[in-house]
């Protein structure tokens, strides 16, 4: 399975190396890739990135709007997604989010937290919690060694 984080827009380099670094700690067969679409006029960035959604890719939107999830259920939801045999596309919104019609088009929508995070840092967060969700169905001791801390 293949996971691919969309985002629109350059991110300054701590926000690249943040994501690197919880990327390339995921083995081959659940990789995570970053794709930055980039913005353009006449498109919200919330169409440009459902418009990158490949056919048969399971679209996950993240939306202060979406579900509560903890690291368990994101856990959970991963291995549901590598049972499905269908790669993933994970989807941080711009500053404005997603509207109601974009969220409708998503398989998922889920919230990473009740506060509203800078889409800019929702790419480290997220590349975190799909490693901490492979590092918990792998009973890797990294989930339990960080939730102390």
């Amino acid at each position: 399975m293949r996971l691919r984080l969309l985002a629109v827009g350059k991110a300054p380099r701590w926000v690249e190396e943040g994501f690197a670094q919880y990327a390339q700690r995921l083995p081959a067969d659940c990789s995570l890739q970053l794709t930055v679409v980039s913005p353009r006029r006449g498109q919200s960035d919330e169409d440009r990135l459902l418009a990158e959604v490949r056919p048969g890719e399971t679209a996950v939107v993240f939306d202060r709007r979406g579900r509560t999830v903890s690291s368990e259920d994101m856990a959970e939801l991963l291995a549901a997604w590598r049972q499905s045999g269908r790669n993933v596309a994970l989807l941080v919104g711009g500053v404005a989010g997603f509207d109601e019609q974009a969220r409708g088009q998503a398989d998922h929508v889920l919230s990473l937290s009740a506060m509203t995070l800078p889409h800019l840092l929702t790419r480290v967060v997220v590349a975190e919690q799909v490693y901490r969700a492979w590092s918990i169905l792998r009973g890797h001791p990294y989930h339990l060694a960080q939730a102390g801390s």
